[in-house]
């Protein structure tokens, strides 16, 4: 049974019409009813595709992972690297390849370069020839340097984290008790033990983080309806979701994706 047989089979078992899932999920109806005919092309990528079916999952109290198992088989069928899932959540673009420079062309630079040394040379010999006694008058160093001279540091700025930032030049996060009213979404992470790549995004697809986070980072992210993370190493950071701690989402080196609401 394909994955979208399986969603249908469940919408109907928790008597749910197609309409009460699209609102209970905030997914558009009509991206709903391709999922369901197992078309994924509008989910925005694989990333939001599986978050997508997370979260239908649990609004008919389904088996999750049993869904995401089938999603991987019927779309996925093997493991991407980092740079494809970067290259399809448009993080980065697709690499061109490298032009190839003809031995022709490296042969005409090389004559040419020798041609022009030479004639310099000529020139330079026959200037010391007409010319065989040239006074230097004597430069005095002034031992006082001229303000001006003295260059002046231009601070630059970068919109993105460093790894090497410290505590006080990573950027704080604002409080924001919104989830314990039940109105919003409230992801605190910690990458208390190790680096990794973080990508975080809303249920609109709004791209809020995108990058690697050094080990000490801490971040708070919001939304109102839904938060999509994408780690790099699932082993090396903690998760707090709607002040709540979760447990370890993965294992040292592992790529996981995961979607919390207002109910998570």
């Amino acid at each position: 049974m394909s994955l979208g047989s399986l969603i249908i089979k469940a919408r109907k078992d928790a008597s749910f019409s197609i309409d009460e899932l699209a609102e209970a999920t905030n997914i558009r109806l009509t991206v709903l009813r391709e999922i369901e005919a197992d078309d994924f092309s509008h989910c925005g990528g694989d990333t939001y595709a599986r978050g997508h079916v997370r979260n239908i999952a649990r609004a008919l109290k389904s088996d999750e992972n049993e869904f995401l198992r089938v999603f991987d088989l019927e779309q996925r069928g093997e493991e991407r690297s980092m740079q494809s899932l970067l290259i399809e959540t448009n993080v980065m673009r697709q690499p061109k390849s490298g032009r190839r420079v003809s031995w022709k062309v490296l042969i005409a630079i090389s004559i040419a370069s020798l041609a022009i040394v030479g004639g310099i040379q000529i020139v330079l010999s026959n200037n010391s020839n007409s010319n065989p006694t040239i006074l230097i008058p004597a430069v005095t160093a002034d031992p006082t340097p001229s303000a001006s001279a003295t260059p002046s540091a231009s601070p630059t700025l970068s919109a993105s984290v460093s790894p090497s930032a410290t505590a006080s030049q990573r950027p704080t996060a604002k409080p924001v008790d919104s989830f314990s009213t039940g109105i919003g979404v409230e992801v605190i992470v910690n990458a208390v033990r190790a680096k990794t790549w973080l990508f975080v995004s809303d249920a609109s697809g709004r791209t809020l983080f995108s990058g690697e986070i050094p080990k000490g980072f801490v971040q708070t992210y919001t939304t109102s309806a839904r938060l999509d993370l994408r780690i790099g190493n699932a082993g090396g950071v903690d998760l707090q979701v709607n002040g709540k701690t979760v447990p370890t989402i993965g294992a040292n080196g592992a790529v996981v994706s995961v979607s919390y609401g207002i109910n998570s």
